[in-house]
Order: C-alpha cells, then structure tokens, then sequence
C-alpha cells in the first residue's frame, strides 16, 4: 500500500474526479477527509464506500473560497486522523459565457473557487506540515487550460493559468520544508458533469477527434496520477505539470 499510515485532504471529492481520487487514495491505506460544498449525500457515499473497504474517512462541508472553512478541512485531518501529509486542491466550477458578456460577479465566483482556492488549501495545509516537520505532498488538479486556449471560458482558464504559475512558485520556496507541488492537468474525463454531452454523438465525435488516443479518461486513472504523486515515488518531482489527456493537448490539425 503506497499510501499506509499517511492523511489527505481532498477538496470537492464528493463527486467526479474528487470522489476518483479519495477513493484511490484510501484504496492504498490513506485516511482521507473528504469535502463537499453543498450535497452531503455524494460525500456520504464516498465515506460508506471508504469503510465498507476498511478504510478511514469523514465527510466535511467547506467552501473552498473561504479561508476558515479550509482551515476547518484541515483540523479535521489532525483531529480526526492525527495530522496532514497529503493535500489535494480539486475543488473547482466552469461558466462558459463570451468574454465580452462574462459579468464580473462570474469573474469573481470562478477566480474565487479555483484559484483562491488552491491559494488557500496550498497555503494553510502548508502551515500544517511544516509544523509537523515531516514534508507532506500538495496537489493542483489543475486543467490542459492552464496551457491551452477555451473561447467562452476566459475565467476558467484564467484560473488554472494562474494556478500554473502559483504551483511552480511555492514548489520552490517549500522545498527546503520537503514539501513537493505540483499540477495533475486533466483533460477529458468522464464524469456526470457532461453525461449530456456525452449522450449527444456528434458533440462525442467533435471531442474525441481531438484526442489522439480518441477516448476520455476516467476518474480512476487521474486518482492513479494522483496517487503516485502522493507516494513516496514522486519524492523528488515538485513543480511540474503532470498531463493526463490522451494527447489532447499536443493535437494538431493535419494539413
């Protein structure tokens, strides 16, 4: 088990990609924390999930834009569990609206959620493992937008460029601590968010002609990214971007 004995924090992982990570992470023995904003359901079932495998795990409700709900993540993990090693920032929303039609109150409410968010997540879980003088891993789910363009979605890819460039900077000065950063940066991933989408064939073929392995990821195989990341065996990667996409972020229209 690549991750016995150690503690995470998964932001959002009452669903989607959030839920793919917790519950890899438990599968390899951590303890995990797992957060949702407004359905207690979905986290509910992550930590029944969790138990029924002899894992460890507890649901508890935060607003990642807010620094006192990302504080009380992590008191849980100490309170809870005994400490923090591993901190996932996943949390995150996208709008799509033209630019030249996106209200700022939208602006605000995507920069608020996916960059302040890691801001503070990176930030107070940091904190916490330098206080406990063991290292510990921090993770950014991140986006193939952090590098490549989306016309109608200029806040969100704002947001994960900004999230590029917050990772690399603090993986530098928390080395010293032992504290890796880096990004996972998915691509297309299967979840229910776009159930409609992909139910509607010629939107499927539109996206999948963009990848090169022409299929979408799966929840579990980001986890697995996230996982290796969390181990030991990433001891000595910190400030990078780790794409999992299928190639779609090298795809280009042959002439």
């Amino acid at each position: 088990m690549q991750l016995k004995d150690k503690v995470a924090v998964v932001t959002g992982s009452s669903s989607g990609i959030g839920k793919g990570i917790a519950l890899e992470f438990a599968r390899e023995g951590a303890a995990v924390v797992v957060n949702y904003h407004s359905h207690p359901e979905g986290a509910e079932e992550v930590v029944s999930s969790i138990s029924d495998g002899g894992g460890q795990a507890v649901a508890v409700q935060a607003d990642v834009s807010r620094a006192d709900d990302v504080q009380k993540l992590v008191d849980a993990a100490v309170q809870q569990f005994g400490g923090l090693d591993v901190m996932v920032n996943n949390a995150g929303i996208e709008k799509k609206v033209p630019f030249l039609d996106t209200p700022l109150d939208l602006w605000n409410e995507v920069i608020g959620v996916n960059l302040t968010g890691p801001f503070l997540g990176c930030q107070i879980a940091a904190r916490q493992m330098v206080k406990q003088g063991r290292g510990g891993r921090i993770i950014n789910i991140s986006s193939i937008h952090e590098d490549m363009t989306m016309p109608t979605n200029a806040p969100y890819c704002a947001s994960k460029g900004g999230l590029r460039m917050l990772m690399r900077t603090i993986a530098v000065e928390l080395a010293p601590h032992g504290i890796t950063v880096n990004n996972i940066a998915p691509g297309a991933i299967a979840t229910a968010i776009d159930a409609a989408s992909r139910a509607d064939p010629k939107k499927m073929e539109t996206l999948l002609d963009q990848i090169p392995m022409h299929r979408m990821g799966t929840p579990e195989e980001v986890g697995r990214m996230a996982v290796y990341l969390a181990s030991d065996d990433s001891k000595y990667v910190t400030g990078a971007t780790l794409f999992i996409d299928g190639g779609m972020i090298r795809y280009a229209t042959p002439l």
